[in-house]
Parts: C-alpha cells; structure tokens; sequence
C-alpha cells in the first residue's frame, strides 16, 4: 500500500444567489418536516404495522442477532426505549430520525461535490424514489437505517477521496460496519463502491494507501461479534433469504428478468418522469464553459458515480441468470439506488442554473406534500373501502376494555399475532410481550411454556387474540393447556375510521390472574 495520498485541491466557492429558504437553511426544514411525520403516526392510530409491531417485541432485550436480521435498528430501539419508553413515540422517532439522517447526510455527500441548488435537489429529491418516499414512512425499520448508512457512507468516501485522513479511514471502517449490521445487503453497496474506487485512478491510490489498514480493524472489531452469532445461524438465515428470493432452478430466467426491470421501473420511473420535465432538454446539452467548475476539483466523481451504478445493476442481473432469483422487492433497491439523483446532477452540472430548476424544486416538494396527505388519508381510505388494516385496530378501547375486564397491566401478555403482541406492550409498558402464532414452535407448547414462566414468576397473565388474523383452531391447540374452565371471553369493538354500522373486529381473551388473586 502506498502513503496517505495528498488532498484533492478545495472546490471553488458556489456563486451567492437568490436561493429559497428551504436551500439556504435546510436543516430546520427538514427537522420540521421530520416532526411533522412524528406527530401525524401518532394522531393517526396506536396500533402497529408489522415492522413496528416485531421492534416492540424483538427490543425487550439485547441480542447479537434478531431472526433473519442484522442488531443494529433493534438496539437503537431499545435505547430509545430505555429514554421514551416502549412506545408509539419511540418508534416513530427513530425511524422519521433515520430517515432526516439520509436527507442530511446525502446532502452533505452531495454538498462536497455541487454547489448549493444542485446539492438540494440530489438529496431532497430521493423523496421521489417511491420506496423512500412512500414505503418508508409506512412499514420499514431495517432498510430505513441502511439507506441512512448507505447516505453516510457516500459522504464520507467523498470527503475521504478529496482530503484523506487517519480520522477519515477510520470514520469509513465505522459506517462500514455499521452497514453490516444494519441489514444484509449493504454488502452489495459497500463491494460494489469498492469495486468502482479501484477502478477509478484517483480514488484507487485512496482506497489503497496506509490508512485502509485502520479502515479494516476498525470494520473487523465491530463487526466481529454479530459475525460470530451469525456463524452458529446461517443456516436459519439463508433459508429465510432465499425464501424471500424465490429462487427457481429452471424457468425462471425471463420471470426474474421481468420482476427486475419493473421492479427498477417502480423504484426509479417517478424520479426520472419528473426530472425529465422540469428541466427538459437541459439533460442533454453539453455544460458551458465553466458551468461545470464545481466538480472540476473533484473529476474522479462522475466515473465513481457511473461505474458503482453499473455494477450494481450488473450484480442484480447476475442474481437472476446465475442464481435464479425471481422475486425483487422495491425497498431492496432502495439504499443502492438512493445515490442516483446525486449521480444524475454530477453528470449534468449546468442543471445548475437551468430554467427547469424552479420547477424541480416545486415538484420536490408536491411530492413530499402528496406523500404525507396520503399517509394522513390512508387510514381513511382503507375504512370507507370496507378493507381495514392494522392503524384502524381499536387498539385504545381494547386496552380500556382489558382494564375493566380486570388485567393488571404488568402480567405478560401472550398474543395469536405479533402485532397485536407488539401494540398492547406499547399500551401496557410495564408487561413483557409475546406471540404463539405457530411459526417458531406448535401453539400448544409455545402458550404451555409461557403460562408456566409466568406462574414461577409468580405472575398471571393475558392470553388473546383478535379473528381478523386468528389462525385456524389457534384457541382449540391453545385450551389442551390452558386449565380448566379457562374459556375465552368476547369483545366485539368498531374499527376506527370506518362507517357507521360496519361488523366489529372480535377480540377474544383469557385472564389468568396472579395466584390468590381473584379474577
């Protein structure tokens, strides 16, 4: 390896202009536009969506690994737990947390790089990539912290090319292992950036000089002891990664190639649509003389940005002709491809002061607009369609009624599902959680081995249910176990935000109180 290489001369002073608010002063907009998605997840509803509902359970307690999933979201949920409580608040605060981290640590990445305008529109307009813009603020723990971490380390790498340090090296090899143990994938982000850097003269001499060495101790030391616990699991983790895929031996090849091509198109057609307009044929002329003297201090960028992107998309078509992968999910493009704006206004610096600019940014934010209104109706929405979902349980009464019913709030709580496991810790805090839902192990034995944890604990405890997702004979496994005469009492409560006169969602319940107790 070669001595720490000198830094990339300073980028030229951006030109002042008459720039928006929201461009001059970014970070209190988007702490604002982060709080507001806070206060409108918990006006909306106390129940929890699936990813939610499993941090809930998964963060009563710290592990090296969480089923098929890297530790690292669960352990900042417990922490925020520890300081707010296992709640709806804690939730929603790491995640909309998160994803302000990915708009500011892109915008940095892209500030490096673009003068101010540009810099804006490269980080505030993933908002148009649907799986950050919409999924994320609806059912995504993991890959929201990824593609934070994806966002971190483009910037760091940046900053390291242009002034490689010790400190820098060392900063790579943390956002480096905290990708890994973010969420699997982000291995293929950090191979592929990697793979780029090498090919690329100036960021080669980077990546290997001296300070790679403190790059990978760093990585290595951080990383090692969850890379031990997934050791003695990869089994049960690769089944369940490869389940996900839905990986065909034969016939598969034009399938995965399709699910491929219109999973990008979901995940990148939006953005691309909307840029087209607004600046037209901006895209195509070539820049003026000086326009692009912003990234001229940094000429290693724009082959960095295109190779990382080809290589990426060539390893998804790898997945599908060497390993037969015929399923995509639009959020796994999401922390790879979240670089693209970025990359988009790189290749096309004269965007700069192109007349589409006040368009783009007016699309930008109708579309943060557009997707906080549907998040605010969807609810809505799924009532008056007669298809409720999880944020219309009546999580609240349910808890009110389990009150009168006499549960003491501090007895654990075993539910068919976990979700509703997942909601009533977060309505009852001081009661550990659980599910018996028949995956991990037969319901009989899973509801026997926690009724008896809680007796030696001199405990009761709540076992319950709701019909909506109550597996077939789910109550006649659990009763061989349960004793006699424990029959499961009725509640029949009306979702939220449905019309007036729709069938209720049934409860069903038992309450075991503490021994010597009376129910």
């Amino acid at each position: 390896m070669s001595s720490l290489p000198t830094a990339s001369p300073p980028l030229p002073a951006p030109a002042a202009g008459a720039l928006p608010a929201v461009m001059r002063r970014p970070l209190p907009w988007l702490l604002a536009w982060a709080a507001a998605h806070v206060a409108l997840r918990l006006a909306l509803s106390p129940a929890l969506r699936w990813d939610e509902a499993e941090q809930t359970l998964w963060s009563q307690q710290l592990a090296w690994g969480y089923g098929m999933q890297p530790p690292l979201y669960t352990w900042l949920q417990w922490g925020l737990n520890a300081v707010l409580g296992p709640s709806l608040l804690s939730l929603a605060v790491l995640k909309h947390g998160l994803l302000a981290l990915t708009y500011l640590f892109m915008g940095l990445a892209a500030r490096a790089l673009l003068p101010p305008r540009a810099a804006w529109w490269a980080a505030a307009s993933m908002v148009m990539l649907p799986p950050l813009g919409w999924s994320s603020l609806h059912d995504q723990t993991h890959t929201v912290l990824v593609t934070a971490v994806t966002a971190a380390t483009w910037w760091v790498a940046i900053r390291l090319v242009q002034a490689p340090r010790p400190a820098r090296y060392a900063l790579l090899g943390l956002v480096l292992a905290l990708g890994l143990l973010s969420k699997y994938n982000y291995a293929l982000v950090a191979a592929a950036l990697g793979a780029a850097a090498l090919s690329v003269p100036a960021t080669r001499r980077v990546l290997l000089a001296r300070g790679l060495c403190i790059t990978v101790v760093v990585a290595a030391v951080l990383v090692a002891p969850h890379a031990l616990w997934q050791f003695d699991h990869w089994h049960e983790t690769a089944s369940a990664i490869t389940d996900k895929m839905e990986l065909q031996s034969q016939g598969g090849l034009l399938d995965g190639l399709g699910e491929l091509a219109l999973t990008l198109l979901e995940t990148l057609l939006l953005w691309a649509l909307l840029a087209a307009w607004a600046f037209r044929g901006a895209w195509l002329r070539r820049a003026p003389a000086g326009v692009a003297a912003p990234t001229q201090a940094a000429p290693w960028a724009r082959p960095l940005l295109a190779r990382y992107l080809v290589l990426v998309l060539a390893a998804f078509v790898a997945m599908v002709v060497l390993g037969g992968v015929t399923e995509f999910k639009e959020h796994w493009m999401q922390p790879v491809f979240c670089v693209l704006p970025l990359a988009a206004f790189v290749w096309r610096p004269q965007l700069e002061g192109a007349p589409g600019g006040g368009r783009f940014t007016g699309a930008v934010l109708g579309v943060a607009l557009l997707f906080f209104l549907a998040t605010a109706a969807y609810p809505w929405v799924a009532g008056l369609r007669g298809r409720p979902g999880e944020l219309n349980q009546p999580i609240r009464a349910l808890t009110q009624d389990l009150r009168a019913a006499g549960y003491d709030g501090r007895s654990p709580i075993i539910a068919a599902d976990h979700m509703l496991a997942g909601a009533l810790r977060t309505r009852f805090p001081a009661a550990p959680a659980t599910d018996c839902d028949g995956n991990e192990q037969p319901v009989a034995a899973c509801v026997a081995e926690e009724t008896a944890d809680a007796r030696a604990a001199g405990q009761g405890w709540l076992l319950i249910s709701r019909d909506d997702r109550l597996p077939d004979d789910w109550w006649d496994e659990a009763q061989t176990v349960l004793p006699a005469g424990a029959t499961p009492r009725v509640l029949a409560l009306p979702w939220r935000y449905v019309p007036a006169g729709s069938a209720p969602e049934h409860y069903r319940f038992v309450w075991h109180p503490p021994q010597g107790k009376a129910p």
